[in-house]
């Protein structure tokens, strides 16, 4: 069996936040809910002032101190190392959230559903077809795109980076594309120190 992982190329990332846009279309997520952010750190001193662009997601951890904490079962790893959540298994503890060293767990504020992506509490057709997949007051996570994954795409914001600073596939086929950029480019993971064994991979 595969284990997906992804790569982040921080020297062809531009900052441009189409993945942040792709994922919450493709997950229909609420105001102020992302699985994926773009965070941004400017260094050196004027007029040598350069600023890198650093993507953030859910790292799918191998020893995910969510799922060791989850006391009802929700958060599982599928056999493709890819964690996931049972919305109905999840009692809302906020233990994942608490437990998680990267903060890429969000509990779902019942209010959420109800304010609209207007705040004037009309929802719009988008929400309403989407929001269905959802239980408020429950927690969410990225979960690399499961649905497309199993059918054989790559997840919504690896498919719409317009730079490729995103590359997705198997880290056990050392062929793989972010395999053989883990090798040669020296590919490091974030709070290695943490010792979760993230399946997301840092390439300068």
């Amino acid at each position: 069996m595969a284990k997906m992982g992804m790569v982040f190329d921080l020297k062809a990332c531009i900052g441009c936040n189409a993945c942040v846009v792709a994922c919450k279309q493709e997950n229909s997520l609420p105001d102020g809910v992302f699985f994926t952010r773009t965070l941004s750190h400017e260094f050196g001193e004027y007029p040598n002032v350069k600023r890198v662009y650093i993507p953030t997601i859910c790292n799918q951890c191998e020893e995910a101190p969510c799922e060791k904490v989850c006391p009802s079962g929700a958060t599982t790893t599928r056999a493709d190392g890819i964690v996931m959540v049972d919305r109905n298994k999840c009692i809302g503890c906020s233990s994942c959230a608490v437990a998680c060293p990267y903060d890429m767990r969000t509990m779902l504020d019942p209010v959420l559903f109800t304010r609209g992506l207007f705040g004037d509490g009309t929802l719009t057709p988008f929400e309403q077809q989407g929001y269905g997949r959802f239980a408020p007051g429950t927690s969410v996570k990225c979960d690399f795109c499961s649905e497309r994954v199993d059918a054989g795409l790559q997840p919504a914001c690896v498919h719409t980076c317009p730079t490729n600073a995103r590359i997705f596939g198997d880290l056990d086929d050392p062929h793989s594309a972010p395999s053989v950029l883990i090798r040669e480019r020296k590919g490091r993971q974030p709070l290695a120190e943490k010792n979760t064994k993230p399946k997301v991979w840092y390439i300068d």
